[in-house]
């Protein structure tokens, strides 16, 4: 949860231990996955899809998902608005195709002093060769190092931010003094198929076929995201888990 303090400067600096995604407006089911897969064999009356049931059809649906038909699932659309740490999005603006983001701008802004700090559960300690590495718990007094040394950086960070603006830099100048811990925000709009590519890479699952070891920042909005997307398109995602989880 938030926890406030304040800076030699007098503004408040909030820490974060979580992120969150926000489903600001979709236009997504399951039915979109049959008229669009359905069109291949009977053109115009494949829009008699839009008035059925599409549980009648998941069986189509797995089959499409199983043999990767891909393009059936990208006819839909789903916006998501993601409040997170700059380091997560860069990571996230790997995903381009399929994906369109729009994320607020230092230049045009002033930027607000809210901080990621990791939880208590949040793995820290890195153990083994790159490439087959792990990470493990560390302990209680590495976790109160580590979140002091953060929020000392950031107070610092911030307020040679608002000093240099007090001085009449630049917006687009004295951003540069902060670090890429500090939240960010962005509209994210993406497609069924983009979503589950996303998600192969950037969750961890037991259903998985594929290994993944994503960061556990972008984990926890990939499984934001995953839960919004899972009421809309309910038996494609049951496809998606049913089938190793791997993107059609």
């Amino acid at each position: 949860m938030p926890i406030e303090t304040t800076t030699a400067t007098a503004v408040p600096v909030r820490f974060r231990d979580d992120v969150s995604v926000e489903l600001v407006k979709h236009s997504a089911s399951d039915g979109d996955v049959l008229w669009a897969a359905r069109v291949s064999t009977a053109g115009e009356q494949s829009l008699e899809e839009l008035t059925k049931d599409p549980e009648r059809s998941k069986g189509l649906i797995n089959y499409l998902m199983r043999d990767r038909h891909g393009s059936p699932f990208e006819h839909n659309s789903m916006t998501f608005f993601v409040s997170a740490p700059i380091f997560v999005f860069r990571e996230f603006m790997r995903h381009r195709v399929g994906w369109s983001y729009n994320e607020e701008s230092g230049r045009y802004r002033e930027l607000q002093p809210v901080f990621y700090v990791p939880g208590p559960e949040r793995k820290l300690v890195q153990q083994g060769r790159p490439g087959k590495y792990e990470f493990v718990h560390g302990t209680e007094e590495q976790h109160k190092a580590t979140v002091a040394a953060m929020e000392q950086s950031y107070e610092q960070s911030y307020a040679a931010y608002q000093e240099m603006l007090a001085a009449g830099v630049a917006r687009e100048v004295a951003r540069a003094t902060l670090p890429v811990g500090l939240f960010s925000s962005m509209y994210a709009t993406c497609n069924a198929r983009s979503l589950m590519h996303f998600l192969g890479l950037r969750t961890q699952h037991e259903l998985a076929t594929t290994p993944s070891f994503p960061q556990r920042e972008i984990e926890m909005v990939g499984e934001l995201m995953e839960e919004h997307w899972a009421r809309l398109m309910p038996l494609t995602h049951a496809a998606f888990n049913a089938n190793g989880r791997v993107a059609p």
